[in-house]
C-alpha cells in the first residue's frame, strides 16, 4: 500500500465544507499532551473564542471531542432525566434524531411535527405545552440541515420558558453563518459542529450550557453517561487545576482555534452578512437555470440552499457527474425529501462569489449532458 492521497474536492454539500489554508497549516503542527500547560492555555483561548461566537458569557462553553451528534447527545443526556417529558419540535431529519436520543436515554419524547421545508409554527409548541404541563425540556433545531429551513428559535425559546421548560438548541448548521445569540435568546444547552460554518475539519462539537442548566445538572439524579457528564467535563475545562478526563485531540484543537480566530477577525456581523448576500446571488443564478428553492424566502438557511429537482431529472446521476467531471460534491435529500431535492452548501470559507460562479458553471455543464 502507498500513502493515501485524496483528490481535491469542492465541498458544496451540507457539510463538511472546505477549510482555510491557515486552518490546514495549524492542523499540521507538533502535537501536545492534553494536560500540557500550553494546551491548557489553548483550551482557555478556545473557550473565549466560543463565548464570542455563541454570544454568551457562560463559563461552560467548550468543545467535545466528537462530531455534532455527540454534542446533541451530550446536551440531552445532561438535561433529560429518566421518565421526564421532552417536547421535540420536528420539521426534519435531525429533529427526529433528537427524539430518538431522548427515548434511548429514558426520557419520554413528545413529538410535535410540522411541514418539512418550513419554519416551525410556534403555536404548535404553545398548544403542546398546554397539553403537557409536566414537560421539563423543549428541544429544536435552529437550521434544519435536511430541509434548508431556518427556525425562529428566539420565539420558540421564549414560549418554552413561559412554561418553565429548559431549552436544547441545535446550531450545527447555523453557527458562524447566521445569528446565534445564546444569552439573549435564553438557550440552556446548545451544540454545534466544526466542519460547516466554522470551516474547520469534522470531529469537534462546540457546546454551551447556561448557568441555569449547570445548576440543574449539579442537583439532578445520576447522569447516564460517563463521557458526556458535564460535571466531569467542567473539571477538565475550568479551574486552575485541571482534572484528566480524556485525551483531547490537540491537532484538531489547533485547527478549530485558527478557524475561530479567522471568524473573529472577520467579525460575526460581517460573516452573517456575507453568507446572506451570497445566498441571494446563488438563488438568483439557480432561478436563471429554472431551479427553484424548496424553502420560501424569509425562512431559508443562508448557507444551505435546498433546491427542488426538476421532473425527469435523475438527481443521483447529476450528483455523480458533478463529482466525476468537476470534483464537486453536493448533497442528496434525506427522509421525506430523499430523491426530491439537492442540498447546496455555501458556508464558511466556501461562501464567496468565485465559488458560486464555479458551481453554476459546473451544474450547467452537467445538466446539458
Amino acid at each position: 500500500m502507498n500513502s493515501f492521497k485524496p483528490k481535491n474536492r469542492i465541498l458544496m454539500g451540507p457539510g463538511p465544507s472546505n477549510v482555510h489554508p491557515r486552518v490546514l497549516e495549524a492542523l499540521s503542527r507538533a502535537p501536545l499532551g492534553h494536560l500540557d500547560p500550553q494546551f491548557i492555555e489553548l483550551m482557555d483561548e478556545i473557550k473565549s473564542l466560543l463565548q464570542y461566537t455563541f454570544r454568551t458569557k457562560s463559563n461552560a462553553a467548550f468543545v467535545l471531542s466528537g462530531p455534532g451528534s455527540l454534542g446533541m447527545e451530550a446536551c440531552l443526556v445532561n438535561l433529560v432525566e429518566p421518565g421526564s417529558e421532552v417536547v421535540v419540535c420536528i420539521g426534519g431529519y435531525f429533529a427526529n434524531r433528537m427524539a430518538q436520543i431522548v427515548e434511548k436515554i429514558g426520557g419520554v419524547p413528545v413529538m410535535v411535527k410540522d411541514t418539512w421545508g418550513r419554519a416551525f409554527d410556534p403555536q404548535k409548541l404553545e398548544d403542546t405545552l398546554n397539553e403537557h404541563p409536566g414537560a421539563k425540556t423543549v428541544a429544536f433545531v435552529h437550521a434544519e440541515t435536511s430541509t434548508g429551513a431556518l427556525q425562529n428559535i428566539k420565539e420558540l425559546s421564549s414560549i418554552a420558558h413561559r412554561y418553565g421548560c429548559m431549552v436544547v438548541a441545535d446550531t450545527v448548521t447555523s453557527l458562524g453563518t447566521t445569528e446565534v445569540s445564546v444569552d439573549e435568546w435564553e438557550l440552556d444547552a446548545v451544540y454545534s459542529c466544526s466542519q460547516k460554518g466554522l470551516a474547520c475539519v469534522a470531529g469537534m462539537a462546540p457546546v454551551v450550557f447556561s448557568d441555569r442548566a449547570q445548576e440543574f445538572i449539579k442537583n439532578r439524579n445520576k447522569i447516564g453517561s460517563w463521557f458526556n457528564d458535564l460535571n466531569l467535563l467542567m473539571g477538565y475545562w475550568s479551574g486552575e487545576k485541571r482534572a484528566y478526563h480524556h485525551t483531547a485531540p490537540s491537532n484538531q484543537f489547533y485547527g478549530l482555534h485558527e478557524a475561530l480566530i479567522l471568524l473573529k477577525d472577520e467579525g460575526l456581523d460581517n460573516a452573517w452578512r456575507r453568507h446572506k448576500e451570497n445566498s441571494v446571488k446563488l438563488i438568483k443564478k439557480l432561478n436563471e437555470l429554472g431551479l427553484k428553492p424548496l424553502v420560501p424566502d424569509g425562512e431559508r438557511i443562508p448557507n444551505l440552499i435546498t433546491v427542488l429537482v426538476p421532473e425527469g431529472i435523475d438527481e443521483a446521476k447529476v450528483r455523480a457527474e458533478l463529482l466525476a467531471r468537476h470534483s464537486c460534491e453536493i448533497g442528496a435529500g434525506l427522509g421525506e425529501l430523499a430523491g426530491k431535492v439537492w442540498r447546496i452548501g455555501l458556508m464558511g470559507y466556501n461562501s464567496n462569489e468565485k465559488m458560486i460562479d464555479f458551481f453554476i458553471g459546473a451544474l450547467k455543464d452537467v445538466l446539458k449532458k
